[in-house]
């Protein structure tokens, strides 16, 4: 899976980077059919910590977004959001497979 990290008025240190990857590893040990994700980080002006992300799945392009007083929390936060949504979408495909 291919990851892009940027940043909105934040720079994108190592430790970030390295903490969405590590996240992004256990939505691709739930389903390995994952192209692409694109991971935006934002700091607002209230100090309010945003995650962002689109991922590309076979048959659809999911989305999740986050926010908290920390960017790592804000980061876990989007990844369990993104997590529940492929879940959900890898049981449907598994349910059209077998015709339910």
């Amino acid at each position: 899976m291919q990851i892009n990290v940027s940043g909105h008025h934040v720079e994108i240190t190592e430790a970030m980077q390295a903490h969405v990857e590590e996240k992004m590893g256990k939505i691709t040990r739930h389903f390995d059919n994952v192209t692409t994700a694109q991971v935006t980080l934002t700091v607002e002006k209230d100090e309010r910590h945003h995650a962002e992300a689109t991922i590309h799945v076979s048959g659809a392009d999911l989305n999740a977004s986050a926010d908290s007083d920390d960017m790592y929390a804000a980061i876990d936060a989007m990844i369990d959001k993104l997590d529940r949504q492929v879940l959900k979408h890898k049981e449907k495909m598994v349910a059209r497979q077998h015709g339910h």
